[in-house]
């Protein structure tokens, strides 16, 4: 697979959809065809003759492969219903004992979001009659959408047009991307944003009455909480974080380095003496696993190490974790 090749297994690129026309017209492609688009053959849009030539692909019928995909999707989600239905079946005698019960079949303290769409609009109706102050905290999680962005924009807007307060806490790397500065840039009225090296999972919380936390690690599960006692916990944490964070507006001054290792290495060398792999701290720092590497290089040519054993125990004898006198 070359290196441009990297969309999901679900979705065909520009080289596969053009090579299957060329399949279906000619009735056939050769094998080799399929090394600059392999999505082809993974998603059985192509598959091998058989008795013929194992050198030569025919082409599926697309309503056939389309059926197929649709009906593995459906089962998908049929799955995620009833995960869902046992996670109520299990938080139900918990939500009973909290002595409420009447209340709490109206509104629940604890709800299972099952798919993105559910997700979404449960924030959209959460924030339908928000005034108040809307909390987040957006680790860094792969570009959205054009649709989704501007969804999200035109729901922030409609709050801040009712006299409500936003607060968003990201990492450090996203104060240079363009889609996350242009965000404060359209937002009219008092929308603010800080930024530290390493943020907890995402969370949303609205008007201190819910709050949003994800429910996999995927993120395509989410809790919609109502309980007050974990609702002030969340607005604790985060408070606790938006005091220890950096103003996005106006953009800060750039702080100084430490004997040639600059804030970022000292966030990456905590990481390291930790015994934390590349992926691993790319995917707290909110970067990709190439840069992390780029710093990690810079750091070990600044302190003169050799190898990755020797750089923990050069990072430990360096000083630069030291606390601040």
């Amino acid at each position: 697979m070359t290196e441009a090749h990297t969309h999901g297994a679900d979705e065909l690129c520009e080289a596969g959809q053009s090579l299957y026309v060329r399949a279906l017209r000619a009735g056939r492609v050769r094998a080799d065809d399929t090394d600059e688009a392999p999505c082809l053959v993974g998603l059985g849009l192509l598959q091998p003759e058989i008795g013929a030539d194992p050198g030569w692909l025919r082409p599926v019928a697309p309503a056939s492969v389309l059926h197929r995909l649709l009906r593995r999707s459906a089962e998908r989600i049929a799955d995620e219903r009833r995960r869902e239905e046992r996670l109520e079946s299990a938080f139900a005698p918990l939500i009973q004992l909290d002595g409420s019960h009447a209340a709490a079949t109206v509104n629940p303290t604890l709800t299972v979001l099952g798919d993105r769409e559910r997700i979404n609009q449960a924030i959209t109706e959460a924030m339908a009659d928000a005034t108040g102050e809307l909390l987040a905290i957006q680790p860094h999680v792969g570009p959205r959408g054009p649709e989704a962005q501007a969804v999200a924009l035109v729901r922030d807007q409609a709050f801040l047009d009712r006299g409500g307060r936003i607060r968003t806490l990201y990492q450090h790397t996203q104060r240079h991307r363009p889609l996350a500065l242009a965000r404060y840039e359209q937002l009219r009225g008092d929308a603010e944003a800080r930024t530290l090296d390493e943020v907890t999972e995402r969370l949303i919380v609205i008007d201190r009455q819910v709050a949003f936390i994800p429910a996999s690690r995927d993120r395509s599960l989410a809790l919609e909480v109502r309980h007050p006692s974990l609702i002030d916990w969340f607005i604790t944490v985060f408070d606790r974080l938006w005091h220890l964070a950096t103003p996005m507006y106006p953009e800060a001054v750039q702080q100084p380095s430490l004997n040639g290792i600059t804030p970022r290495q000292r966030a990456i060398a905590s990481l390291l003496v930790d015994g934390h792999t590349d992926a691993v701290i790319a995917d707290r720092l909110g970067m990709n696993i190439r840069t992390a590497r780029v710093h990690i290089a810079k750091l070990a040519a600044t302190l003169g190490s050799e190898s990755r054993a020797q750089l923990g125990y050069l990072i430990g004898q360096s000083g630069i974790l030291d606390p601040p006198a």
